[in-house]
C-alpha cells in the first residue's frame, strides 16, 4: 500500500515492571504520534507486572533438615516419601529438583521457564493440584506430592 505507516508498540522497562508505550511509527517523525483516546504517555502508562512466583496458599510446605544432611537424592527421596505418606496417606510424587545435580522432574519442564520467575517444576506441581512440598535442606531437594484421591479439573483446581 503507498502511504501506509507502519506501526510499532514500545515498550520499556522501568523499576522491574514491564510499561507498554503507545504506537511510534517506523520511519516517521522524531515525534511519537498522540496516543488513542483515553491512553497516557508511557511514563502514565498502567504497568504489566513481571511473573510473579506462583500461589502456593493452597500447598503445605514441610521444610526438613536432617542431620548429618543426607548423603544424596535417593535418601533425600525416601525421607520425602515418608513425611508425605504421613500427612497425605497414599499419595503421588508430581515432580521434584535435585540442586546437587541440577536435575528435575518432569525433565525439560524449566525449558518454557528459562527467563521466568518460576521453576518448571513448580509451575508444573501447581497447575496439577499439588497440596504438599517437601523442602529439605534449604531447597536442595523439593518434592511436589498429591494425595491419589484428590481429582483436578484441567486448569489444577482441586475437585
Amino acid at each position: 500500500m503507498a502511504g501506509a505507516t507502519l506501526l510499532m508498540e514500545s515498550v520499556a522497562y522501568d523499576k522491574g515492571v514491564l510499561l507498554h508505550g503507545g504506537p511510534e511509527m517506523k520511519n516517521g517523525p522524531s515525534e511519537s504520534p498522540p496516543f488513542p483516546a483515553g491512553l497516557a504517555s508511557t511514563a502514565d502508562a498502567p504497568a504489566c507486572p513481571l511473573p510473579q512466583p506462583p500461589d502456593l496458599s493452597g500447598i503445605a510446605v514441610v521444610a526438613l533438615n536432617p542431620q548429618p544432611p543426607l548423603a544424596d537424592y535417593l535418601a533425600a527421596l525416601s525421607l520425602a516419601r515418608d513425611t508425605a505418606q504421613a500427612r497425605l496417606g497414599e499419595c503421588m510424587l508430581l515432580s521434584w529438583y535435585d540442586r546437587d545435580r541440577d536435575f528435575e522432574a518432569p525433565q525439560h519442564v524449566s525449558e518454557c521457564h528459562q527467563a521466568g520467575a518460576v521453576p518448571g517444576y513448580v509451575d508444573y506441581a501447581v497447575h496439577r493440584g499439588a497440596t504438599l512440598r517437601v523442602d529439605i535442606e534449604g531447597g536442595r531437594f523439593v518434592f511436589f506430592f498429591l494425595p491419589v484421591a484428590t481429582q483436578v479439573d484441567n486448569t489444577g483446581r482441586r475437585i
